[in-house]
């Protein structure tokens, strides 16, 4: 995952203040606030990003606020007066408190997708076609609404599904903070607190950047089907995928740095998610870094239907540094790495990564 940093977090903080600003002015003042997304470069990007998981925040946290308080009220119990069976009971019973309290985030957030979703297709094509000078259109064309469309309704199903995953997380560290503090003679006020404690990390979503990774993830995908749409309109045949080498570049993103991909490959890929966004996860897999110790050895690979393969192997780190991509051994092919889904951005949580067009041999290095 890349780094967050403190420029991020100043950028989140913008964001923040962004949204209460354009609140306040709209229903006290009725004055519109709104300012079209630039994802033509990576600061513009990150603002976007951060905007966005500011708004998506905001639906969830009443939600998830009132989920913690239900499930602490639940568990608010003389846990040594209580059998095996009560508090198997007590932690299920606490679960579908914080349940029906966290159920209308899908929801609530679908709404915010929806506004945004319009919002990162345009912003996507008008990067391709502004910074490329491509002889196409400023307004959406069928694909483009397709993309629209699908960006409305996919990360409905990863929300349910993260929801899903904190939910197994509080009930595993649950049942440990109970039998744990029982063994060590706590009473309901030390074990109370310890639950509440983990109530929070886990169904609060306390415990990471959980917003800003959705929302890099939903704007990266965005630009990059919107960019695929506008080569393609223009005649484009290939695209080069080009990474920010910078400080925070992932070694994934500098082993695909360069690397050229077809138009129509890509698009491929919309279409086989577009019919099955339950697969995204297999269709368009994030690649993962693994250490063996042994050799000293970092391997890059993808994890899809219980099946890993290898990408590429890391023999010189560039990590830290800027305008270096290092050096790979045993990297798969262009079209290996097609076929699996590892062509064009997001590949990564917050991944920066963009792509430009290519006619035949001959890239489109337009100054921007």
């Amino acid at each position: 995952m890349c780094h967050i940093g403190n420029d991020a977090a100043r950028l989140a903080l913008v964001a923040e203040a962004r949204v209460a600003a354009k609140a306040i002015l709209g229903s006290c003042f009725r004055v519109p606030v709104h300012k079209a997304m630039d994802l033509r470069d990576p600061r513009g990007f990150d603002r976007a990003v951060a905007q966005l998981a500011t708004q998506l925040r905001s639906k969830a946290s009443g939600p998830e606020d009132a989920a913690v308080r239900a499930a602490v009220s639940a568990l608010d119990v003389d846990w040594p007066r209580t059998t095996a069976e009560q508090r198997r009971a007590l932690i299920s019973g606490a679960l579908r408190a914080a349940g029906r309290e966290i159920a209308a985030v899908p929801g609530a957030v679908r709404v915010t997708f929806g506004g945004a979703a319009d919002q990162v297709v345009r912003a996507g094509r008008e990067a391709a076609r502004k910074t490329q000078r491509l002889t196409i259109g400023a307004d959406f064309n069928a694909l483009d609404r397709r993309i629209v469309s699908y960006l409305r309704a996919s990360q409905s199903v990863f929300v349910r599904g993260e929801y899903g995953r904190r939910a197994e997380a509080f009930t595993a560290e649950a049942k440990r903070i109970v039998s744990d503090g029982l063994e060590a003679g706590l009473g309901r006020q030390d074990i109370g607190r310890d639950l509440a404690r983990a109530a929070s990390g886990t169904l609060g979503g306390q415990a990471g950047p959980y917003w800003e990774v959705v929302a890099g993830s939903f704007i990266g995908q965005g630009r990059s089907f919107a960019q695929l749409s506008a080569f393609a309109e223009a005649g484009l045949e290939r695209y080069r995928f080009e990474a920010v080498l910078d400080e925070h570049t992932t070694e994934t993103c500098r082993f695909l740095h360069g690397q050229v991909f077809t138009v129509s490959t890509g698009l491929q890929r919309f279409e086989e998610v577009e019919a099955e966004p339950d697969r995204m996860k297999d269709i368009l897999p994030w690649v993962r870094e693994s250490f063996d110790r042994e050799t000293g050895r970092k391997s890059l690979y993808v994890d899809q239907a219980g099946l890993r393969t290898v990408i590429a192997e890391v023999t010189r780190s560039a990590v830290g540094t800027r305008d270096d991509r290092g050096e790979f051994s045993r990297g798969l092919s262009d079209r290996d790495l097609a076929d699996l889904g590892v062509s064009f951005p997001p590949l990564h949580g917050l991944c920066r990564s963009s792509v430009r067009g290519a006619c035949r041999k001959r890239f489109l290095d337009f100054p921007s």
